[in-house]
C-alpha cells in the first residue's frame, strides 16, 4: 500500500528505512523524500514508525543526552 502518493513510497519501503535506522519522519524523508511535498503522509509515517522501535529514541526517553547518541568521530588534533 502506498504511504506517499507524491513520490510513490510504500509501507514496505518506510518499514525498510526504519529497519535500516530511520527513527523519525524527517529521517524517512531524507531517505526517500516521503512527506516532503504535500505532507499528507507524515501522520501515516509516524504511525508506521510507532514508539519504542528505535534504540536511539529509547535512550532519549530514558533521559540520555542527545550528544551521547551521536556516532563516534575522530576530532582533529589542536595545532
Amino acid at each position: 500500500m502506498y504511504v506517499c502518493n507524491c513520490f510513490g513510497i510504500t509501507e514496505a519501503q518506510v518499514r525498510q528505512h526504519a529497519a535500516d535506522g530511520a527513527c523519525t519522519p524527517r529521517q524517512i524523508a531524507s531517505a526517500s523524500k516521503a512527506g516532503t511535498d504535500c505532507g499528507s503522509c507524515v501522520r501515516r509515517i509516524q504511525a508506521l514508525l510507532g514508539r519504542g522501535a528505535c534504540p536511539r529514541r529509547d535512550l532519549l526517553d530514558q533521559g540520555e543526552p542527545a550528544v551521547a547518541l551521536a556516532p563516534e568521530v575522530e576530532l582533529p588534533e589542536a595545532a
